[in-house]
């Protein structure tokens, strides 16, 4: 198939997704692959390691039997014009406080009917790209998914990442633009990418997907885990999902349980809404780690024995006498608060919902990043603009929410 008849993809990203996309879409004669890197030398150093060596993804199966494949992308670069020109599906799979710098440095090169996705895209994820994006989103497609397809880790930069579970399937919502014209369906375009597994679910308005995202289960594990935590260092790391505790679990069961509740005060709300995805995180992890669970009797015992989770242990920092201290810096509170509890928060604060278990958490992992976003239980922090929380993009009620 020649250059001009394949579907152009870029992945921007050089961290453990960008790394397993890159290598499975390579893998696929009919699609062109780049990738876009900003991150420090990333680029200049993938690039000079694939004059010689292929990319190898090595996918570990349910059995314990494995499987790898190899190819190449055809282009990895810092540059932002060379990656995004002409780019047909653009995957954003870098972590989330890296959305806004990726959007400001490809939005000049996006052309119409692109189709943006992210993967996942976290919460907060649409209004930052119609925010970033501005009259140019009217003639894009934007799509959310609510977890990375797979559980990954790089082994060797730019040569190895292994694949050790894949999910079943992958929700997945859709903002089409009012001036957009797509040839073909979106949700094709990415399964063809992605391959055969996860398949891909169309979930119905993007609200849900925000309400799903999955990191509303970092915070509560870690202040399940450290809210008590006395500064004593420990001799090792613990084990981050197979650890859980009855606490840690009750704390995102009620979590979740407050999500479900926005979503159903938006149905009221909103005639005519469906936000029957927002489904609870244990009934979640039933359907998304059907074959990896072995104990499925509790939302503890289901996580403790997913074999996805194999030997993840809680981010930790090294200390004099080689023994371990919690990171509150790594994306578990960094990450998952500001553009995670934050934005559900805020969707929860839009529809009347309080949410007393995610304050409590939100106040304490605050206290941990030197940030102000609740003050009380109000989201009017001084910090709320670092955050996806809507009102921090001018949504003021539930309705602006969906009349996007």
């Amino acid at each position: 198939m020649g250059t001009e008849n394949k579907l152009k993809v870029l992945i921007c990203g050089g961290g453990n997704g960008a790394h397993c996309l890159a290598g499975l879409s390579s893998s696929n004669p009919d699609i062109e692959t780049r990738v876009l890197t900003l991150f420090a030398d990333e680029a200049e150093r993938w690039s000079k390691i694939l004059q010689t060596d292929d990319l190898t993804v090595t996918i570990v199966n349910s059995d314990g039997s494995s499987s790898e494949i190899k190819s190449k992308p055809t282009l990895v670069t810092k540059d932002p014009k060379s990656a995004t020109t002409g780019a047909d599906v653009i995957f954003l799979t870098v972590p989330a406080f890296a959305h806004e710098q990726y959007f400001r440095e490809i939005s000049p090169f996006v052309g119409d009917n692109t189709l943006l996705v992210g993967l996942p895209g976290q919460a907060g994820f649409e209004f930052q790209c119609l925010y970033m994006l501005g009259e140019k989103a009217k003639s894009c497609i934007v799509m959310s998914a609510e977890s990375l397809p797979w559980a990954c880790r790089i082994l060797e930069f730019g040569r190895l990442v292994q694949i050790l579970g894949i999910k079943e399937t992958l929700g997945v919502s859709k903002l089409q633009g009012s001036r957009s014209k797509p040839t073909g369906s979106a949700f094709e375009t990415v399964q063809k990418v992605l391959g055969p597994k996860p398949v891909l679910r169309e979930i119905q308005n993007y609200i849900a997907v925000n309400l799903m995202a999955k990191s509303i289960i970092h915070p509560p594990l870690m202040y399940g885990q450290w809210r008590s935590f006395d500064g004593k260092p420990l001799k090792e790391k613990p084990l981050f999902y197979q650890g859980v505790d009855e606490t840690q679990a009750r704390l995102l069961s009620a979590v979740s349980d407050e999500c479900i509740a926005i979503g159903k005060a938006i149905e009221t709300q909103i005639p005519g809404t469906d936000m029957s995805e927002v489904i609870h995180i244990f009934d979640w992890y039933l359907t998304y780690y059907a074959d990896q669970i072995t104990n499925k009797s509790s939302l503890m015992t289901a996580m403790q024995t997913n074999k996805a989770y194999d030997g993840l242990t809680h981010p930790m920092k090294e200390v004099e006498g080689g023994e371990f201290v919690p990171d509150f810096g790594y994306r578990y509170t960094a990450e998952d608060v500001p553009f995670g509890l934050v934005v559900m928060k805020g969707i929860g604060q839009l529809a009347g919902v309080a949410t007393p278990v995610m304050d409590e958490i939100i106040t304490w992992a605050q206290g941990k990043l030197n940030q102000e976003y609740l003050v009380g239980s109000e989201l009017s922090g001084k910090d709320v603009s670092k955050t996806r929380a809507p009102q921090r993009f001018g949504f003021r009620s539930v309705q602006q929410l969906f009349d996007v």
